[in-house]
């Protein structure tokens, strides 16, 4: 790891300042933002972040959870993973966002990793992860080995001839599929992304994760209201029990009357190159009797646009029978 400069700023508008004297705040660059550190660090470790400054934003005001004036919820950029999971409202309110949480990683990274944080966490390609090999996503235009290599664990649903890294991220597939919006402050003033907006597809710029611009700090992330009525769930298939990343997930925001369904959210990890929310499933959904024929043609639906490579065909049918049993379990619960 190369020498760096180490800084606490006392305020946001301080730490948007200071990293705005470098090329970006965000992803590769020469600033970054730190909190828990359970992704940057391991990076700079690797020689794959090598930044010249980073900047400490514990002290920022950042770690509440709170309810907002339309009923829906407020959290803090630095709010701890297992804080967020835990939280009642959040347990009551938005089940799939603690179930997805509390499936990611182990107890202890949870302790330390933050909202924001997970927001931007960097895919665990290795070729991604290991400065030895080409990657299109670390080096732009060196080419992307893992299509023809060992790609097992990577993507099937957004990729492009540039990139099929995963995204890594539980508790964004859970964000997806709750409609969050991501609120941020930079150099040119506050806005709020859409959570369909802030990840981008690798296309020709697999560098290029987020629509985060130079000197972009996440404050906060908001949830709309709680769907009434709603069954919630997240089911995450992997190789092991824990601590492991997802082959296939599926987060899951049904509401049935009548038999049928009357409102469907569905998001899928584990198989795009961003949290994947899946219009065309909720499309195959809405109005139909909510029962196994109609949960499979809408996993059907979901799929119909994965491409597979040499080691990962089997994610497609594997992410088919996960948001079938999802729906399922859902319904039942």
């Amino acid at each position: 790891m190369k020498t760096f400069e180490f800084i606490r700023p006392a305020n946001p508008a301080a730490a948007i300042a200071t990293s705005g004297q470098g090329t970006t705040a965000q992803q590769g660059a020469e600033v970054r933002f730190i909190a828990g550190g359970t992704t940057l660090l391991d990076l700079m470790k690797l020689n794959v972040e090598t930044p010249a400054r980073v900047l400490d934003i514990n002290r920022l005001p950042l770690d509440k959870i709170e309810k907002t004036p339309d009923g829906g919820l407020k959290i803090g950029a630095t709010v701890r993973n297992s804080t967020l999971a835990n939280d009642p409202i959040v347990r009551r309110d938005y089940l799939v966002l603690s179930q997805a949480i509390l499936q990611g990683a182990s107890a202890q990274l949870r302790n330390m990793a933050t909202t924001a944080g997970n927001l931007l966490q960097r895919t665990r390609c290795m070729y991604f992860r290991d400065t030895a090999m080409a990657c299109n996503k670390r080096e732009p235009g060196s080419g992307c080995p893992a299509i023809t290599g060992t790609n097992r664990m990577l993507a099937i649903l957004g990729t492009s001839e540039n990139c099929i890294a995963s995204n890594p991220s539980d508790m964004c597939v859970a964000m997806a599929a709750l409609e969050a919006t991501i609120h941020v402050q930079g150099p040119k003033g506050s806005r709020a992304i859409p959570f369909k907006d802030f990840h981008l597809l690798p296309g020709n710029t697999p560098h290029r994760e987020t629509v985060l611009e130079p000197g972009d700090l996440i404050t906060h992330v908001t949830l709309p209201p709680p769907v009434k009525g709603s069954k919630q769930l997240y089911l995450k298939l992997r190789d092991r029990a824990s601590y492991e990343f997802a082959l296939a997930s599926a987060a899951v925001v049904i509401v049935v009357s009548a038999q049928n369904v009357t409102q469907a959210r569905v998001a899928l990890g584990g198989v795009g190159t961003k949290p994947w929310r899946t219009p065309e499933a909720e499309a195959a959904l809405v109005g139909q009797p909510a029962d196994q024929v109609n949960f499979r043609k809408a996993a059907e639906a979901a799929l119909r646009g994965a491409k597979a490579e040499t080691e990962n065909a089997f994610k497609i049918e594997l992410a088919k029978r996960c948001l079938t049993h999802a729906l399922k379990m859902a319904v039942a619960s």
